[in-house]
């Protein structure tokens, strides 16, 4: 009586599965758009408002914009952060020509950070500045704008994104 039971309950199961119809999806089309910035850009260092923002501006579609006409040939995109800005120009393809990037007091790099302490070890950071710009053809330039206090003295030190004084 059991073994019965439980035929049924399996075929229970089971029929209705294959009665379903299948159904036809929508295609979907994915593109890898700006990985070259996203690669010239990459820091594992890179405090996450930073990070989502340049992730951001590489999956931003222009050619969806309202704003997209095939008559011009660049597009300037601005994002925003609360300590940050970033101005990008697409072409009419969507690709990132070159970006602006500035943000204001983020965490520095582990490199900066040492490099600051070794060279200036009684100074204290008061202001730091992160700029990036990029462009196709010369890539991603890093760098840290900070700005250093010893008692009544200040400084400004600008520094690459290993520590080295520029």
């Amino acid at each position: 009586m059991k073994k019965i039971v439980l035929i049924l309950v399996l075929i229970g199961i089971v029929l209705p599965m294959k009665a379903q119809d299948p159904i036809q999806l929508d295609e979907i089309v994915v593109k890898a758009m700006n990985y070259k910035y996203l690669s010239a850009v990459e820091n594992s260092e890179a405090p996450v408002p930073i990070w989502n923002v340049e992730k951001e501006a590489a999956m931003f579609d222009v050619t969806d914009s309202d704003v997209y006409l095939d008559d011009f040939n660049l597009y300037q995109v601005t994002f925003r952060i609360p300590d940050g800005v970033m101005v990008v120009a697409y072409d009419q393809d969507g690709e990132i020509i070159k970006t602006i990037e500035r943000f204001k007091n983020y965490q520095l790099p582990e490199d900066v950070s040492k490099a600051l302490k070794d060279r200036y070890p009684k100074w204290q950071v008061v202001k730091d500045l992160f700029l990036v710009t990029y462009s196709q053809k010369k890539g991603a330039d890093k760098m840290y704008k900070i700005k250093l206090k010893n008692g009544k003295e200040t400084i400004r030190v600008k520094m690459d994104q290993n520590g080295n004084v520029l």
